[in-house]
């Protein structure tokens, strides 16, 4: 199954650096490719991924007014 395509390409790498550094936080091993981890912990790095980006926008957004 193909992946999807980046919307923001250039985003790439700091999105890696921010999984690589979630997973640490919640104790799950990243390599390039790691097929060993669960769909649970999967879905956990994701879902933190997220509420780091939302927290980062939304205090971007407060220092803004």
């Amino acid at each position: 199954m193909p992946r999807r395509k980046r919307l923001v390409p250039e985003a790439t790498p700091q999105l890696d650096k921010l999984k690589q550094e979630t997973a640490s936080e919640v104790g799950v091993t990243l390599d390039n490719y790691n097929p060993n981890i669960t769909a649970k912990q999967a879905g956990t790095v994701g879902g933190y991924m997220v509420k780091k980006m939302i927290q980062d926008y939304q205090n971007r957004a407060k220092n803004q007014q």
